[in-house]
This record gives structure tokens, C-alpha cells and sequence, in this order.
């Protein structure tokens, strides 16, 4: 409510409207002052937030989200195994499409392959979407690329800062891994049951593992201050419901296709492709319809390289 206001608020509209005393009002408001936020009280005028912390409390969630239906409905967790893991369990037991599953920790964060992902407390994100889309178990890859685009839109957004996409869906800054997206879904023969995907971005981490710190970084790291991570998360939904609206529109990436491509780190470059079958060099020309990396070999042949098979390095380094 006071979020919603441009002015202040009075204790007497704020107990009208959730029908409690002027006391709880006031225990209300101090319990926002412990959680960080800045909360002006003024005689006669009533309260006001000057700033809010960066928190991703429940009540901060849901006051920030502004979507019809992605991450409408938002389940918080202050340590957790994985969202990934939560959100599955929440698409078993029925819970509705765009559900979001938001931690503050998590002790069992994973990667692409099984690889673990750093998820210390109190300084990133981590959210799963569950999705329950009508359309072929072979189409549900792309989603992973829709996802990319859609946190690329919103940390443009909400940080103005210059990220890019590595295909086909780490988000990168200045040359250095930033965001982590991981898809796994429920299917069976022609149909699926429920698609997840798992989103992690270092926002606030100070430092990183050593391993890491060569080709991983955090927004606090590249821009040498503290960055809220709510209005990322809702910046993130907001782009995602849209660009999920147009995916299904062709059940492929045409309309997204330019966009992408735009922010593509690997268009135009060189390129080193890692097949199980060979490995080689060549020139990434950007995505196709389908989500695949056109690139033109020493040949002059172009062909079409899929995420599953392959990956893809920078010739001289991460990207």
C-alpha cells in the first residue's frame, strides 16, 4: 500500500482498510524499519517509504510483480535445496502455470551437466518458473532461449547495464559469465506434463571462487555497488509474459529471432564449436528460427549447430 503511493498514507486509511488499530499499524511499520526499509512518519500526513533494502521477502515479491500471470503466484524460500527442485514438487501437486519458486540460499544449486552453482545467502537470485505450455515436448528446448532473452530485456531494464547472451543461454557482462539457466521438464511421448526453468544470477557476490572468478562475475563486482534484486526479478517476469505470448504465437523464435540476435556475444566472431563427434572453428553467424546457431565453416558451408550436441567457446576464452 505504501509502495502504491506517491504520497504518504495516513494510519487512519491504513486501518480502514485492513481493519486493525493504530497500534498494529505502528508495530507493522517498525517491523519494516528492522527489515531496512526507510519508512518516513509525519504528524497529521502519515507514512511514507523513502527506500527499500535489497530484500526478496515474500511481501517484497508480490508488491513488486506486476504480471498477468508470470510469477503471479510466488512461494519464497529463505534457504532451500534448489528452486528447480521446489518448483518441480509444486508442478506435481498441481500448482498453476507461471508459478515461481524464489530463494534467498540454496545448498543443492545445480548447472548444465550436474554441475554445482555457488548460491551463498543474502546476495543473488535464485527462481524457477513452472510452465505448463501446450505444445510438442520437441518444441520445449526453445524455451530455454526465450528464458535468456527475457533476463538479458530485464537486466537491461532494471540495471542499465550492457548485457549479452552466449548461446544459447548463459547472459554475460564485459566478457564474463553473470546468469546460469537451467531447463528440465516433464513429458511424456507427445505430451508435457510441466516445463521448469531455473534462473540464477550473481548480483551482489563480492567475491567468487577462484575457478570461477576467470570467467564468472556479479553485477556488484562490474559495477562496484549494492543492486536490488527484486525489481530484477520483477523486471525479468514482466518480459518473459511477453515474450512467452509470442513464442507460442509460432511455437518458434520468429519473432523474437532479431531480437535475440541483437544481443548475441558470438555473432560475427569466430567461433570454436566442441562436438562429441569433432571439434572445429567457425565464423557464428546468429540464431535461426528454431533456436540453432547458423555458422559457416572454413568451406564456406553454412549449417545449423544444436544446443544438446554442442558447445560453444570464444576462440581465445570464455566467449
Amino acid at each position: 500500500m505504501l509502495r502504491e503511493s506517491d504520497d504518504y498514507v495516513s494510519g487512519q486509511q491504513i486501518c480502514e482498510k485492513f481493519g486493525v488499530s493504530r497500534t498494529a499499524v505502528w508495530k507493522a511499520v517498525n517491523q519494516l524499519k528492522e527489515e531496512g526499509y526507510e519508512v518516513e512518519a509525519v504528524r497529521n500526513r502519515g507514512y511514507h517509504i523513502i527506500d527499500s533494502p535489497d530484500v526478496i521477502t515474500l511481501e517484497e515479491l508480490t508488491s513488486q510483480i506486476d504480471t498477468v500471470w508470470a510469477g503471479k503466484q510466488v512461494y519464497y524460500y529463505n534457504e532451500t535445496d534448489s528452486t528447480n527442485i521446489r518448483a518441480k514438487q509444486l508442478g506435481e501437486e498441481g500448482a498453476p502455470h507461471g508459478t515461481l519458486a524464489v530463494a534467498d540460499q540454496q545448498n543443492a544449486g545445480r548447472g548444465r551437466r550436474g554441475r554445482g552453482w555457488e548460491s551463498p545467502k543474502g546476495c543473488s537470485i535464485y527462481m524457477s518458473i513452472l510452465l505448463r505450455p501446450e505444445i510438442p515436448p520437441v518444441k520445449a528446448p526453445m524455451l530455454t532461449l526465450v528464458m535468456a532473452l527475457s533476463v538479458a530485456e530485464g537486466l537491461k531494464e532494471s540495471t542499465e547495464l550492457d548485457v549479452e547472451i552466449k548461446w544459447p543461454n548463459d547472459i554475460v557482462l564485459n566478457g564474463k559469465k553473470l546468469v546460469g539457466i537451467l531447463t528440465e521438464m516433464s513429458t511424456e511421448i507427445d505430451y508435457i506434463n510441466h516445463v521448469v526453468i531455473g534462473v540464477g544470477i550473481n548480483v551482489n557476490m563480492t567475491g567468487l571462487p577462484k575457478e570461477l572468478s576467470e570467467k564468472a562475475t556479479s553485477l556488484r563486482l562490474e559495477t562496484g555497488r549494492i543492486v536490488k534484486r527484486s525489481p530484477i526479478i520483477a523486471a525479468v517476469m514482466r518480459s518473459f509474459e511477453k515474450n512467452y505470448s509470442l513464442f507460442l504465437e509460432t511455437q518458434d523464435l520468429e519473432k523474437m529471432q532479431e531480437e535475440y540476435n541483437s544481443l548475441l556475444v558470438n555473432r560475427e566472431k569466430e567461433v570454436r564449436i566442441l562436438g562429441a563427434k569433432e571439434q572445429y572453428n567457425a565464423y557464428a553467424l546468429g540464431v535461426n528460427k528454431e533456436g540453432e546457431l547458423l555458422v559457416r565453416r572454413g568451406d564456406g558451408t553454412t549449417e545449423a549447430v544444436f544446443a544438446g550436441e554442442v558447445s560453444v567457446r570464444g576462440v581465445y576464452g570464455y566467449v
